[in-house]
């Protein structure tokens, strides 16, 4: 894509400034929408990220959310330097001109766009465990029941990326907030009240599985695309950091609690998705897995909003990421990569590099900030690299298999 089809494009998302204070999104629908844009469907596989690290990689997950938030402030101190930067897109432009528009919107369009692809995978996986005997005879063609619900839930969703207003949205966001709470206190229901119970001790660490876990746990807070564009959305724009220090705070809440609560229940029996470890017996099992395809019809508008453009197009993307979810059904493979390759960049790396390249001009000193900074992108990097090295890896030895 060139640099004026992406102007094109940015244009077309930023949402219109009006001076009138009355407009804009509040500080509490912003929340809500912030909220609803982290806590994804990474909820869900939380549980099998602790499985891939143990219990030590609990620091982990509080270190890459205190890491996530920090590099989200940078983001709004980068929006502040102009009042022209009105997207994640114009901060890469200011640092770097156009190169660097060209190459965060490239990652920020194909992290986006692969979690609306996840977004269809769970809903899949998800829907066939409950029915399992759901097939779609076609003539002579028959069409599994994972595959039918990836369709199903498509034209389902179809309809609520036709929304612009960031404050409608809200309204879908809430649901969502709503949902993962619930789900939540429903799983706990399944160990405590349902059978299950919360014996087993998991293990401390493992290497093996790191570069699985940081990249998972990474992918949960890969809220950054869509930041610039609920701070502009907002009202008030400098109540944007109070926001991001709320939404990271119940996220990880959020995150932190479905991980013990999974561990202590499955251990290292854990699929990619706590809910396929779920009895389908039970009536609270099925309140969680109904609940677990609620998440994604509410915050796959949200998060494809910034790469949407008209009516043509939005449905067009939501046909796309139904054949990608058909052709690449490999849940945790999928996240993995997303975590690593474009999560990692965007939500840590590109924050940093941009932050240093707006400051320079107005501070020569190299002070402790730069420092940590520094040994942020160094670390940042290797995980990056080796973290997508081994979803790479996983991916294309399954395909192969499949």
């Amino acid at each position: 894509m060139d640099s004026n089809s992406m102007e094109r494009i940015e244009s077309q998302n930023q949402i219109p400034q009006s001076e009138d204070p009355s407009k804009g999104t509040s500080f509490f629908r912003t929340c809500l929408n912030g909220v609803n844009a982290l806590s994804g469907v990474g909820i869900l596989s939380v549980p099998y990220a602790l499985s891939e690290g143990g219990w030590l990689s609990l620091i982990i997950l509080l270190l890459v959310a205190i890491l996530c938030c920090y590099t989200g402030l940078l983001l709004q101190k980068c929006m502040s330097a102009s009042q022209t930067i009105n997207t994640y897109a114009d901060i890469g432009q200011f640092a770097f001109g156009k190169k660097g528009k060209i190459i965060i919107s490239t990652f920020m369009y194909l992290e986006l766009y692969l979690v609306a692809v996840e977004f269809l995978m769970l809903e899949g996986d998800n829907l066939q465990k409950l029915f399992p005997n759901a097939n779609i005879h076609v003539g002579d063609l028959k069409i599994g029941g994972k595959e039918t619900f990836v369709m199903l839930a498509a034209l389902i969703i179809l309809p609520t990326t036709w929304l612009r207003s960031l404050g409608l949205l809200a309204y879908v966001s809430l649901g969502g907030v709503l949902a993962s709470i619930l789900l939540v206190c429903v799983v706990f229901w399944v160990g405590a009240v349902d059978g299950v119970g919360f014996q087993e001790k998991g293990i401390l660490w493992k290497w093996s599985g790191l570069a699985t876990a940081v990249s998972m746990f990474t992918f949960c807070y890969c809220g950054h695309a869509v930041f610039p564009t609920l701070g502009n959305s907002m009202k008030d724009k400098s109540q944007f950091p109070k926001v991001l220090l709320l939404c990271f705070i119940l996220s990880t809440i959020t995150y932190g609690s479905m991980a013990i609560i999974g561990y202590l229940m499955y251990g290292q029996k854990l699929l990619s998705q706590v809910t396929l470890n779920l009895p389908t017996g039970k009536v609270s099992s099925k309140i969680a897995i109904y609940t677990a395809t609620i998440n994604p019809i509410t915050k796959y508008a949200l998060i494809v909003s910034p790469i949407i453009t008209v009516l043509v197009i939005r449905t067009v993307l939501v046909i796309s990421t139904v054949i990608v979810a058909l052709v690449v059904p490999f849940f945790e493979y999928v996240m993995t990569f997303i975590g690593a390759f474009t999560g990692i960049s965007l939500s840590i790396l590109f924050p940093c590099i941009c932050y240093l390249k707006i400051r320079k001009p107005y501070s020569r000193s190299v002070g402790i900030e730069v420092i940590f900074i520094g040994v942020i992108i160094v670390l940042g990097s290797f995980v990056a690299i080796y973290g997508t090295y081994v979803s790479l890896k996983n991916i294309i030895s399954h395909v192969q298999q499949k």
